[in-house]
């Protein structure tokens, strides 16, 4: 019997990353949208460890499942850290993937290179029947670009650079970017984790 584990998401971008980056574990994931009458949850922790503890407690005691909650952003060291907690709604509460991308680069307009450092940041919570057993967090370190880049990925894919490759998240595609990524480097210690507590 498939083992089944509960990504307290919608996001249909982030589900498609985190199916691809634990495709080896033999688990069905399954999204907020496999279920029926999900509760909202409001995300208005000050941390990113703060929401995705709340998502994973309120989903893992819903479906019944292993759970893990992701929380993740961008943070820009010129902008204080901002958008951090709120990049998903950078640009208002009824915003996209475009007009966040160009409200950041309207914020750094006129920067150098040299001041346009930025880190992505992945904490996920792992939780059961409301009780959070673990969190972990991974972090990508690169920067800005002065304009969007690449036809892959979604959120700030097209503006943040890799020093390792020159490229943005965006051009580089998703078979690289999920080896190097702060999602792949979080759920690298989150797959240990669920390993041990469905007794792989």
């Amino acid at each position: 019997m498939v083992k089944e584990i509960a990504v307290a998401t919608r996001n249909k971008d982030k589900i498609k990353e985190i199916r691809k980056i634990l495709k080896d574990l033999n688990v069905r994931i399954l999204a907020l949208g496999n279920f029926n009458n999900i509760p909202k949850i409001a995300e208005d922790g000050k941390t990113f460890e703060e929401n995705a503890s709340k998502k994973a407690r309120i989903i893992s005691n819903f479906t019944d499942r292993l759970t893990i909650a992701d929380d993740s952003g961008l943070e820009v060291e010129a902008l204080g850290g901002r958008p951090g907690v709120k990049s998903s709604r950078f640009a208002g509460k009824k915003t996209d993937y475009a007009k966040n991308n160009a409200k950041l680069l309207r914020l750094l307009q006129g920067m150098p290179a040299s001041k346009r450092k930025a880190r992505f940041v992945c904490v996920i919570s792992i939780a059961k029947n409301g009780r959070v057993l673990n969190v972990v967090r991974g972090t990508c370190r690169g920067s800005i670009g002065f304009e969007t880049r690449g036809r892959t990925g979604f959120g700030y894919d097209p503006l943040f650079i890799s020093p390792e490759y020159g490229k943005t998240f965006a051009e580089l595609g998703p078979r690289i970017k999920n080896r190097i990524s702060h999602r792949y480097r979080a759920l690298k210690k989150a797959k240990i984790v669920i390993k041990r507590l469905l007794d792989f």
